[in-house]
């Protein structure tokens, strides 16, 4: 079924959709929209408006966003398997309960997003914005990411063992917890090295430079 140009906000969506065929949302407004364990696997979502959408407990395995998006979206407990988002307004989005292996997201705004309690085996991310997100508990162990900003973020208790972080930002990031072992990090801004953070980077590979800036924090100058 395909959906192009339709004003679907506020609509009660999910008894509308079959699951035997692939829908197709072109430029859609799907402000509120209603998609509550809606069967939309391998659906495509171009350009919509999906401010405030509910898609708690939908099935979006495979399926494809690019463009568009909304604050507070709403995937919680959705099947996210295999989805990819491309350039897509995710801020506030809530994916607490969500199934997030092999997901992907690209050129996201994500700022204040709740990743946290997730669910899955990793996802990747690549020049995102992360500023004031809630990854907690979340596993990038092993995976490349490449130019997100975490600005703010709370990775408390996330695994990042193994990965390698090219261009991406940890300023005022809260590590709590957080795992870094054989992670290289000499790609990123490491921001101001605290306790919790000098912790959380046991075991990571970093550079001689970030590694005298560290200390320089702590009044110890190297020649």
């Amino acid at each position: 079924m395909i959906f192009d140009g339709a004003d679907l906000s506020h609509q009660a969506l999910a008894e509308r959709l079959s699951s035997d065929e692939a829908h197709v949302f072109r430029e859609c407004d799907l402000t509120e929209a209603d998609l509550w364990g809606a069967p939309l696997a391998g659906a495509r979502f171009e350009s919509c408006v999906l401010e405030g959408a509910d898609l708690r407990k939908a099935d979006l395995d495979g399926a494809v966003f690019t463009g568009g998006g909304g604050m507070r979206i709403r995937f919680a407990d959705a099947d996210l398997i295999d989805a990819r988002f491309t350039d897509v307004d995710l801020s506030s989005a809530q994916f607490g309960g969500a199934l997030l292996t092999d997901a992907s997201f690209a050129g996201c705004r994500m700022i204040g997003a709740m990743l946290t309690g997730s669910r899955g085996t990793g996802f990747t991310l690549s020049r995102c914005n992360l500023t004031l997100a809630n990854l907690g508990g979340c596993s990038l162990r092993g995976e490349t990411i490449e130019g997100v900003r975490f600005d703010d973020a709370d990775l408390s208790g996330c695994d990042f063992t193994e990965a390698t972080l090219v261009d991406c930002r940890l300023r005022g990031t809260r590590l709590l917890s957080t795992k870094f072992a054989k992670a290289d990090l000499r790609g990123a801004d490491l921001g101001e090295p605290d306790d919790t953070k000098l912790r959380a980077f046991s075991g990571a590979i970093i550079t001689q430079s970030q590694a005298a800036a560290i200390l320089a924090a702590r009044g110890i100058t190297v020649l």
